[in-house]
């Protein structure tokens, strides 16, 4: 059965955004400059990345035409077949690349079906309401939180408000910059 990997960047008060919505305070190069060779080398699990509505529209002004140069994880990153979560959206082109498929209907009921399907494991970004949806369903099994140093003090919450959930740590790592990779399995 493939997993499903959930990524994100956190403020260390736990914001994924900020008060405007906003997620440029992980955007400095610092965090991404020697964390970028981990998710690169971690990206090889996966077969499908998983996307809402809005993070697509976010990642598709950048990433399909992203310089490997410039950010190692480019070329991956975008042969990597993409499912975009959405009831509005038609069609997810993703510039010279193979466009993203677009699924409307209920997530969690598709989502289970993909996780019973053969193949690697399946990588969530983002896309905060539908991360929160698989939660509650119980479907993530792995939390990799990439955590800013950084106090927001507002903005959209990872977690909210949910009943307790108990992970066990696995695996995190420092880096020069201050950003904190942490990886936790569902209990």
């Amino acid at each position: 059965m493939r997993k499903l990997i959930f990524q994100e960047f956190l403020s260390l008060d736990g914001y994924a955004a900020d008060k405007d919505h906003s997620t440029k305070f992980f955007e400095s190069p610092e965090f991404s400059e020697n964390s970028d060779e981990d998710l690169l080398a971690e990206m090889d699990r996966f077969d499908t990345i998983l996307l809402g509505a809005n993070t697509y529209k976010m990642f598709v002004d950048f990433w399909p035409e992203a310089d490997s140069g410039d950010q190692i994880v480019a070329d991956k990153l975008n042969s990597i077949p993409k499912i975009v979560f959405s009831n509005s959206l038609k069609e997810a082109p993703w510039g010279k690349w193979s466009p993203a498929t677009v699924v409307g209907g209920d997530a969690v009921t598709i989502i289970k079906k993909l996780k019973k399907e053969e193949g690697r494991d399946l990588v969530l970004w983002g896309s905060i309401s539908l991360a929160q949806d698989l939660m509650k369903a119980n479907l993530i099994d792995e939390y990799q939180l990439r955590i800013v140093p950084v106090i927001l003090g507002g903005g959209t919450l990872l977690f909210g408000e949910r009943d307790q959930m108990d992970l066990r740590m696995t695996k995190s790592k420092s880096y020069p910059s201050g950003l904190l990779l942490v990886h936790y399995h569902a209990k």
